[in-house]
């Protein structure tokens, strides 16, 4: 947030430089009937009264522009908070939900525009304006003790208000933000799974949860808006009381002779003027209170971001991967995940990850690509630790294709070129050597056909040739597959294993998968059971220990099944 700061310290500073001449030109106003009360009404002077006219007039020109300058300046200040912080609060969260942190991405970028709306609320003008209360009460002072001591008491009790406010709904707001995030974030995963959800008639059990956790919501927005609504009005309903009473204080004193009627209107204007934006401060109360919570979860979301040490630049890696002890619980909870995985792979070497459903071989492959850290060991990259290896500079050596694929909205070439800028040449040699170049040639527009919720809808099984592609663009040294036959007919399986082939030796590569059709392009083989290593070692060695395991018990489970056809997908 430092570089916010400074960013914001120059339009603030004109602000409260602004501020400052606004409420001083204010006072013009009960100058000027102080001056009509007490020299034009007993003079009977004409020419008094225009002076007085005029100066009140260019006073209140001035006033005029330095508001509309002050105000444009705070809504700049917004712009600046908005085009400062949400590239980075967006790469932030887009780390975050790979890790599967427990916020949601969208959060992040909710507190965002709170933080924006909070530079566009009359309440931000009102703090720069509440301290020249002190100067309005000591203005009435000077005019009359009495008058400035009832004027401090009323300024106080106002505050009071303000603070007691504070502590009647901050607690409140608190917890209508967080239920309304839970609503939310419920909704927004609820959408992820429309399909699902609409194919099996799920579609009222969804609104009806959603409609429980926000009748949460509505539970507490009501007395959180009772409160705040109340406040507001008692702030009203006190300020004219004060003002009365000071009124009535001052037509005493003049009745008394200790006072002139002008002495009375000027301290009225001027309290009134002492207490608005007390007023305003309080009525604004929820969009001031939600900022303010806004920028303490953005500083703490970016405070980790920003205590990363900036790290020399390394050399292209050459794919040496070494993992030792890696141990991994499930967050949240002490379920252990992995325990002791170790493995080691020279540039080039292959491996083929396999074992039962549940064992871990997609927590291992989220390992060995660093998206999430172990919470024991170390995965290494020519020697050099993943976590101290930038994503930025990371990336263009590594090639991944997750268990579920997907694409982005763009075009094919897009995709395969990772959403940069699209290298023809580099484009089709990634997609030649994913053996998927004819099948992208069949399509309506070629490498141009845009891929979206309006544009071609693509098999599962083209979107998982597609993202081989993309995970070869460029000259990655490390490529990590998760199932990437899931979704192949025969055609697809066949190309994927000539791409592996003809990667032997050029690329290290890591390969998760059920079918010992691709396990024999492979180097080696590791075979986890609950979390730990059952056998690892080259393929041959492996296979045969399984086999004569198998053998020993009667025909035990063989871990790496047999081949067997391959699912025709339309």
């Amino acid at each position: 947030m430092k570089p916010l700061f400074q960013l914001l310290r120059r339009p603030l500073f004109f602000v409260a430089g602004f501020s400052f001449f606004v409420n001083l030109l204010l006072l013009a106003p009960a100058l000027f009937m102080l001056q009509v009360f007490d020299r034009v009404l007993t003079s009977q002077s004409h020419e008094t009264l225009l002076v007085l006219l005029l100066g009140v007039a260019v006073a209140l020109g001035l006033m005029l522009m330095l508001d509309y300058l002050r105000s444009r300046l705070q809504g700049v200040a917004g712009h600046l908070v908005a085009e400062q912080l949400s590239p980075t609060v967006a790469k932030v969260m887009l780390a975050r939900s790979a890790q599967r942190a427990e916020r949601a991405p969208s959060e992040g970028l909710r507190d965002v525009a709170a933080l924006r709306n909070l530079f566009s609320a009359q309440g931000l003008l009102a703090l720069f304006d509440t301290p020249w209360a002190f100067v309005y009460v000591a203005v009435i002072w000077l005019a009359h003790p009495v008058l400035g001591m009832a004027a401090a008491g009323a300024s106080l009790l106002m505050l009071v208000l303000a603070v007691v406010n504070d502590r009647a709904t901050r607690r409140d707001i608190e917890a209508l933000q967080k239920e309304a995030a839970r609503a939310t974030r419920y909704l927004e995963a609820s959408m992820q799974n429309a399909e699902l959800a609409q194919s099996l008639g799920m579609g009222d059990a969804l609104i009806g949860r959603w409609r429980q956790l926000n009748a949460g919501v509505t539970a507490l927005q009501g007395p959180t808006a009772r409160k705040s609504v109340a406040m507001a009005a008692l702030t009203r309903t006190t300020r004219q009381a004060v003002q009365v009473l000071l009124q009535a204080l001052g037509a005493y004193l003049v009745i008394t002779g200790e006072g002139t009627p002008g002495i009375l209107v000027a301290s009225t204007i001027l309290l009134g003027r002492a207490l608005a934006p007390v007023e305003q401060v309080v009525g604004s109360w929820r969009v001031l209170a939600e900022g303010r919570l806004a920028f303490a979860r953005l500083s703490e979301l970016l405070g980790a971001a920003e205590r990363q040490p900036e790290r020399m630049t390394l050399p292209a890696p050459t794919g040496r991967l070494h993992a030792q002890g890696l141990v991994f619980r499930a967050p949240q909870s002490e379920r252990m995940i992995l325990a002791g995985v170790s493995l080691s792979l020279e540039p080039g070497e292959s491996l083929a990850i396999t074992g039962a459903s549940g064992a871990g071989k997609s927590t291992l492959v989220r390992l060995l690509t660093g998206l999430w850290k172990p919470n024991a060991g170390v995965v290494r990259l020519d020697h050099v630790d993943l976590a101290q290896w930038p994503r930025e500079e990371l990336g263009p050596w590594l090639g991944y294709v997750p268990q579920d694929v997907e694409l982005f909205a763009g075009t094919v070439a897009d995709n395969i070129a990772r959403l940069g800028e699209v290298d023809p040449d580099k484009v089709v040699h990634a997609a030649e050597r994913a053996g998927v170049h004819e099948l992208i040639l069949t399509l309506p527009e070629g490498y141009d056909t845009v891929i979206d919720a309006m544009g071609v809808m693509l098999s599962p099984g083209q979107r998982q040739r597609i993202a081989l592609a993309r995970a070869l663009y460029g000259n990655p040294k490390l490529l990590v597959l998760d199932e990437p036959n899931s979704n192949l007919d025969g055609a697809g399986e066949l190309a994927l294993g000539e791409a592996l082939k003809a990667l032997r030796g050029q690329v290290t590569v890591i390969v998760v998968t059920h079918r010992s059709t691709l396990v024999q392009h492979m180097d080696k083989l590791l075979v986890l059971e609950a979390g730990r290593v059952q056998q690892y070692g080259p393929v041959a060695e492996v296979m045969q220990t399984i086999k004569r395991a198998g053998q020993n018990t009667g025909g035990g489970q063989v871990v790496a099944m047999p081949p067997r056809p391959a699912e025709k997908v339309s």
